[in-house]
């Protein structure tokens, strides 16, 4: 199984059954599944058939799906209501002998209502389930071709999703490597911040101050921030290599990066872990865009 993108496109058409049949799909990212039709009048009974379809193939996305449709190798003979014809030709003439009103057209007589009548083709039960059947035989071609749509743009977004994990994993790497969080670095800037403030304020309690400095120098600890990083990296490249339906699970995790990295610069002690953590965000709001456009 690949992954799929919600967005695509797919045509396809056939002769069966005495008619010209012809699907598009369009599909466009959404919450959950919505299949929206357009029949041609008389067609009406195949929504619920077609809705059936698309559902099994697809769990997410807006499908809109139009069919086109046209009787072939049948003569359906026009029938003139020539009474009424004659009076709207004699009206006509009238109007033009009185007023000065233009001459009446064929064409323009021809077109209203009421003159020309098209019967429609009567068809027996036998032809109706042929008909049903031929249609949606095309229809599961469009469908084939839309997942192959879908499928070819889900998998140039897994690459680009793939690129961004590896850039969250390189800077969270950057971040545990950072010297600024050496223990020795901590506690000697700690003390300088200490010296200073017992300085300029002799009467501080020395002691009160060194456990104060030990709990923002605890509290400033990103090791649980880095090791959640790591694992959600590792969660979200399974994800990708499962090829499931991972979009949802994937913008969770994308908000959780999102969180890390908030924390992580909340947190910071130094101007290098503050950079690295916005250059996480960064990376974090690039690869939430691009979940949203996964099924």
């Amino acid at each position: 199984m690949a992954l799929q993108s919600m967005t695509g496109f797919a045509r396809a058409s056939g002769e069966q059954a005495g008619a010209a049949i012809a699907w598009e799909l369009r599909s466009v990212n959404g919450k959950g599944l919505d299949v929206r039709l357009r029949l041609p009048p008389g067609l009406d009974r195949l929504e619920l058939p077609v809705k059936q379809a698309v559902q099994k193939h697809f769990s997410r996305g807006n499908i809109q799906a139009t069919l086109g449709f046209a009787r072939t190798g049948i003569s359906i003979q026009p029938t003139i209501n020539e009474d009424f014809l004659k009076d709207v030709a004699a009206l006509a003439k009238r109007l033009e002998t009185q007023f000065g009103c233009a001459p009446a057209r064929a064409d323009g007589l021809l077109a209203l209502r009421g003159v020309l009548d098209l019967p429609e083709a009567i068809e027996d039960p036998a032809t109706f389930a042929a008909t049903d059947a031929a249609i949606l035989a095309v229809l599961g071609n469009a469908i084939a071709e839309l997942e192959k749509s879908r499928s070819d743009e889900g998998a140039a977004l897994g690459a680009l999703l793939a690129g961004h994990l590896d850039m969250i994993e390189t800077l969270t790497l950057r971040a545990e490597a950072d010297t600024s969080r050496e223990p020795s670095v901590i506690r000697e800037k700690l003390a300088a911040q200490v010296r200073l403030l017992l300085d300029a304020v002799p009467q501080l309690d020395e002691q009160r101050l060194f456990a104060e400095a030990a709990f923002l120098a605890t509290k400033a600890d990103i090791r649980e921030e880095v090791d959640r990083l790591k694992t959600h990296v590792a969660s979200a490249r399974n994800l990708l290599a499962s090829g499931a339906a991972a979009g949802r699970k994937l913008d969770f995790l994308a908000q959780e990066f999102n969180r890390e990295s908030n924390t992580l610069c909340s947190k910071s002690n130094a101007a290098a872990i503050t950079a690295i953590g916005l250059d996480l965000k960064a990376v974090v709001d690039q690869f939430r865009e691009q979940v949203q456009n996964l099924e």
